[in-house]
């Protein structure tokens, strides 16, 4: 995983993995803080689309090789209770704003686990989501992905969505969120 500036970070450099890189646009904290859990937490799915222009704009001045947008999925029952997914809302919108197309159902989350927010040290994260994904089609085979989610705590669940999309074949694995925690 590379920062911004192509410099691997002293955590990528311990735990070197699947991920190309991360790039998050904004630090999860006040104004963007809200707004995402407005989108995650509250039902509020029309900040979806100001979510995702703030994320094409970012991306029209920072360039990510993709061809696909992949949106980080829920498992089944959390998607029920919530009954949508914040990371395939923002995906759609973003893929209308910058015209790629969004592969909406070939990442599946298989194995149900606390939720990240819940977890409370950088190993429990990476932990929780071994072997949790799977890449149910061939539709990123051979294709460079962008990986689309809300958060970035510690790289544990893009990593673990990464390791799935290049076993099926992905060229390229990159993940963009709009923000980024710093976890210690």
């Amino acid at each position: 995983m590379a920062q911004a500036s192509g410099i691997l970070c002293a955590r990528c450099r311990q735990r070197p993995g699947a991920l190309d890189g991360i790039r998050s646009p904004f630090r999860f904290e006040e104004v963007i803080r809200s707004a995402i859990h407005g989108l995650k937490y509250k039902n509020l799915k029309v900040l979806s689309f100001c979510l995702a222009e703030l994320l094409a704009g970012y991306l029209k001045l920072h360039n990510i090789p993709g061809e696909v947008l992949v949106p980080v999925p829920l498992h089944p029952q959390r998607l029920r209770k919530r009954g949508y997914n914040q990371s395939l809302l923002i995906s759609r919108d973003l893929g209308k704003l910058i015209m790629m197309p969004v592969s909406e159902n070939c990442l599946a989350r298989v194995k149900s686990a606390q939720p990240q927010v819940s977890t409370t040290a950088v190993e429990e994260r990476w932990n929780n989501v071994v072997d949790a994904f799977i890449c149910k089609d061939d539709s990123v085979r051979n294709k460079q992905v962008i990986l689309v989610d809300d958060v970035c705590t510690s790289g544990a669940t893009l990593e673990a969505c990464a390791v799935a999309l290049k076993k099926q074949g992905a060229d390229s694995v990159w993940g963009l969120t709009l923000a980024r925690e710093s976890y210690d």
